[in-house]
């Protein structure tokens, strides 16, 4: 399956971001809710693709440089 690369680097960096502070809340909670949503954000940081987005026809990667 060859999925798009639709996250640019500021949207990367907020999913970073957001995503460790989210599993970190989840360790210290003991959710496991918050830390799977958490690995989520980050995971789809990494890879740069957000599945959500590509029904939405999002592309947050114009006027990346990369």
């Amino acid at each position: 399956m060859n999925l798009p690369k639709n996250v640019g680097n500021q949207d990367r960096n907020i999913r970073f971001a957001v995503g460790g502070l989210l599993v970190l809340a989840g360790i210290f909670t003991g959710s496991i809710l918050l830390s799977v949503l958490g690995l989520v954000a980050v995971g789809t940081g990494y890879m740069r693709t957000c599945l959500a987005y590509v029904p939405l026809k999002i592309d947050t990667t114009k006027g990346d440089t990369n």
